[in-house]
């Protein structure tokens, strides 16, 4: 089976492509860096879309995702815009994690794997 990367840098792939199944690289808001909970969640959603696109797929095949937040003061915060996202009926298996980021801007970061 053939493996596809985009956006591949020395360190990471933001996408992998294996088969049927689509991997993102953990995904933070660098448009919305430094800014509240609800903006970045919002900004890394939009990416989320738009690699999953360029895979071919799409957030109704979301199969799970793993979410970290700095501070679980937030999870209702950023679950107010998640819920707002994702597909109702096809919501993955999920995991949100207290965690200290790469950088401080950061207070939220995604990561999803989805069926193609």
């Amino acid at each position: 089976m053939s493996i596809q990367r985009f956006e591949t840098g020395p360190r990471m792939s933001q996408v992998v492509v294996h088969g049927d199944t689509v991997y993102l690289a953990g995904v933070v808001a660098s448009n919305a860096a430094g800014e509240s909970v609800t903006k970045q969640t919002q900004d890394i959603l939009k990416t989320i879309d738009g690699h999953l696109a360029k895979a071919g797929t799409d957030k109704s095949k979301l199969l799970s995702a793993t979410i970290y937040i700095t501070d679980m003061k937030t999870f209702q915060e950023m679950n107010a815009v998640w819920d707002g996202w994702v597909s109702p009926g096809n919501t993955p298996a999920r995991a949100t994690v207290e965690a200290k980021l790469a950088a401080p801007q950061y207070t939220v970061e995604i990561m999803v794997i989805a069926a193609k």
